[in-house]
């Protein structure tokens, strides 16, 4: 039986670029798949032991065990006690090589979503601790005003209630100025004419002290 050789043992085999997060024993199976699908390795030779294949790949005799089991679950290679490894199917190493790919895809992905949804988390806390330095700000700006803030909750029935702040003729009807919307332990700041009414919103608004019963005759079931 043939035995493959490094035609230079000293020089380490430069492993393929494949996503951060995946283990160095995948990639060096990746690899040895590859070799053997390009035909750089053949079917019915034996590979060499761990210990120079680790130095080749350079990375230790058990990261290069791992390999090999992962090539000989899908029947790539075989691997013969103290006998070394016995390369079994260039079909195989083809077969290893797409399912590979498919699971590498799947982790890059994740990766990804875990990534977006950690910095939607962070703007999410920003877009919060914003929000509450503008409230404190219009409180503290509404004691040097004839203006001030105040809140009104939408009630069941509530005639506004599906209708957009522009449809409502809000400003018209009140004089008040809707400058946030809490709604479901969410804020929404600055809201446009378009944005709909729902009950239960907790409606922020600017005005005078006139305007506060304007709102809540508004707000009022009919």
């Amino acid at each position: 039986m043939e035995m493959i050789e490094n035609s230079n043992p000293e020089q380490q085999i430069p492993l393929k670029k494949t996503s951060a997060t995946t283990p160095a024993y995948s990639r060096i199976a990746l690899d040895i798949a590859s070799r053997i699908a390009r035909g750089e390795l053949h079917e019915n030779t034996k590979l060499y032991g761990r210990s120079i294949m680790s130095s080749e790949y350079g990375v230790s005799p058990e990261t290069i065990r791992r390999s090999f089991s992962l090539l000989e679950e899908m029947q790539v290679v075989e691997i013969k006690h103290n006998s070394g490894v016995v390369i079994l199917s260039r079909e195989n190493s083809l077969k290893f090589i797409e399912k590979f790919s498919d699971q590498s895809s799947t982790r890059q992905l994740v990766h990804k979503l875990k990534r977006l949804v950690e910095k939607q988390v962070e703007l999410n806390i920003e877009i919060q601790e914003l929000a509450r330095s503008i409230l404190d700000a219009t409180a503290r700006y509404s004691n040097t005003t004839p203006f001030h803030n105040f809140e009104c909750e939408i009630p069941a029935g509530s005639p506004v209630i599906d209708h957009s702040i522009g449809e409502m003729n809000f400003w018209q009807k009140t004089h008040a100025t809707i400058i946030a919307i809490r709604r479901d332990n969410k804020i929404i700041l600055s809201p446009g004419p378009h944005v709909e009414l729902q009950e239960s919103d907790i409606l922020i608004l600017v005005g005078t002290s006139e305007t506060r019963e304007s709102v809540l005759n508004l707000l009022q079931p009919m």
